[in-house]
């Protein structure tokens, strides 16, 4: 089988550096020859250090996608502009593709992965979740027999790298970033990150799989951690619990939840431990039960090892990509944030005087929210005290009715802070 590699940075380089070191190892493994055909990269120079032939060595993808007879196009050029045409191009030329292009795939699979079928090819995409965790293959082949119940991932190593920190070394959030940076596990622009748009991709696809509707990031509930304080670090740490940035979808009786935000979990929940750069993805099913997937999530090792399953896979002959009812009409709704049903932290700054916890908890069991634990911390937060509580299960537009209202005392100086509390109770 002979491939084409478009884009060399630090996944493509990956991918170059393990087909050519691992080839005979494949070959004995599976009794199939993968050969790089070209590799095209802004740089060749870059290409041609890695030890690739002067003559398979291309600086425009396109260029060399109509002029190298190849069978696969990979595709690692990232961002939805540039690699939707290659990819559309290579597919029309009836290409197999492989790419892990979650942003992509999240917001134009359905587009096409139709072309891939129309042309009678196949598009793979192991590595767009997870780096090198096989999620996607567990869940279109390992779990094909059971009722996908829930997805709950801490799928993107950089904002559990910043958490991690926040957590052992008791810092803020832009000072774990800035460790993060430094460290390479965090971009010079961190938005996809720690706002929850590279969460929200990779659920918008697990979302798809496992339950036969098609999910964009724009379905996706999101919040990021920017807004996370040490404070807030110890106080979960107090109530048993650890904060994690959790992507999170579930079929219910009356629809789908698809979210990414802060998320508080049981201190002795497994998902609890996952910490700094590493992923983790627990998948429930009806007759499994609950499964888990865990290991390094990006990186140019374990995301190249991804894609060149799939590579191995199409000269296998798994031609296969995703069910065929994604292609029907879905009667799965997606739920909007206000029907959400989950428990909850909230920390108010209000004044240090006496009735300020009896006038809060006035206005939550008026709009039907009871207390589960309360306490009120003997420190001074922007001339205010934090008073911190945790609920019993409620609607989520029930609980933000009912912060608007108690927002508006004249005790609480500053807007409250919310995070959903994700419990793990299995029925």
């Amino acid at each position: 089988m002979r491939v084409g590699i478009v884009g060399c940075g630090t996944v493509g380089s990956g991918v170059v550096k393990l087909l050519l070191q691992n080839s005979s190892l494949i070959e004995r493994r599976t009794g199939e020859k993968i050969e790089i055909a070209f590799v095209a990269d802004k740089n060749p120079e870059k290409v041609k250090s890695l030890g690739v032939p002067v003559d398979r060595v291309y600086d425009d993808g396109f260029e060399a996608l109509k002029s190298v007879d190849c069978d696969v196009i990979v595709e690692l050029i990232g961002g939805t502009t540039v690699a939707r045409d290659l990819i559309i191009e290579a597919l029309k030329m009836e290409k197999h593709v492989v790419t892990a292009n979650k942003a992509l795939l999240a917001d134009y699979g359905k587009d096409l992965f139709m072309l891939a079928r129309e042309s009678g090819v196949s598009l793979k995409f192991e590595a767009s979740v997870g780096g090198g965790i096989p999620v996607i293959k567990a869940l279109r082949e390992g779990l094909v027999g059971n009722r996908i119940k829930g997805i709950y991932g801490i799928i993107n190593g950089t904002a559990n790298y910043i958490l991690t920190m926040m957590t052992e070394k008791k810092v803020d959030f832009y000072t774990a970033l800035k460790e993060a940076q430094e460290l390479g596990y965090a971009e010079a622009d961190p938005t996809l990150d720690v706002e929850g748009y590279d969460a929200a991709h990779k659920i918008a696809i697990l979302s798809s799989l496992a339950y036969c509707r098609w999910v964009k990031t724009e379905n996706v509930y999101l919040r990021g951690i920017r807004e996370i304080t040490p404070l807030d670090i110890e106080l979960a740490m107090d109530f048993g619990y650890r904060i994690k940035l959790l992507a999170i979808s579930k079929l219910e009786e009356n629809g789908m939840e698809v979210r990414v935000h802060p998320t508080m979990i049981p201190e002795n929940h497994i998902l609890a431990s996952v910490n700094g750069v590493f992923n983790a993805c627990l998948v429930d099913g009806d007759f499994v039960g609950e499964t888990l997937y865990y290991g390094k999530g990006a990186g140019e090792k374990p995301t190249a090892s991804a894609v060149v399953s799939d590579i191995v896979d199409l000269a296998l002959g798994n031609f296969y990509d995703v069910p065929e009812c994604l292609f029907e009409k879905s009667e799965v709704k997606i739920k909007e944030p206000d029907e959400f049903v989950s428990s909850f932290y909230l920390r108010f700054t209000a004044l240090d005087k006496p009735g300020v916890l009896a006038s809060i908890s006035k206005i939550l069991a008026k709009f039907g929210i009871s207390i589960k634990m309360a306490l009120q911390k003997s420190v001074t937060v922007e001339g205010g005290v934090p008073v911190v509580m945790t609920t019993h299960p409620a609607k989520k537009r029930d609980v933000q009715k009912a912060i608007e209202e108690i927002d508006k005392l004249d005790v609480i100086l500053k807007p409250t802070f919310v995070c959903m509390i994700e419990e793990f109770t299995n029925e």
